[in-house]
């Protein structure tokens, strides 16, 4: 059974994935191999429909493995990858306020986020808003990240 890690960006998806297991899972790193080119370029090349499709897939078969799944953010847009991650019994929501997380994604000039750059605030929060009710739907464990350090969300799952 696969463990996967859903929230907004900035929530700490891959930092979390890669301390519980070295051979953890980031999907968007692996969707970015197969595509050869990064999200953001095949969005503005093929659209987004196209690249939900070959995100279900990927997911699909994901949910096969034990593997622990670093999603991305938007995983949840897609009703096809909410009713495939309601069949996983181990779907973990971190958790965040949106102040918390645009902090994060503001002070982290390593990792420039598409929709972090595209968008205003407003709209990012709009976004944020948005996708809420969607990773409630799916999660089998919520934990509140906003004031918790890697190591204590680590204990919080083990």
């Amino acid at each position: 059974m696969a463990k996967v890690l859903l929230g907004f960006m900035g929530s700490g998806k891959t930092t979390i994935a890669r301390k519980l297991d070295s051979d953890f899972v980031d999907m968007d790193a692996l969707l970015e191999d197969r595509l050869g080119m990064s999200i953001a370029r095949f969005f503005e090349e093929k659209g987004e429909v196209a690249f939900r499709q070959l995100e279900e897939e990927v997911l699909a078969d994901l949910l096969k493995t034990d593997k622990v799944i670093s999603t991305g953010g938007g995983i949840v847009i897609s009703p096809r990858n909410r009713a495939l991650l309601k069949q996983n019994p181990d779907n973990i929501y971190l958790k965040a306020d949106f102040e918390t997380l645009y902090q994060r994604i503001s002070a982290d000039k390593d990792n420039q986020r598409p929709l972090f750059l595209k968008n205003s605030k407003e709209g990012l929060a709009a976004i944020f808003n948005e996708r809420q009710a969607w990773y409630q739907e799916v999660a089998s464990k919520v934990i509140d990240v906003s004031k918790l350090s890697p190591e204590e969300i680590i204990e919080e799952l083990t």
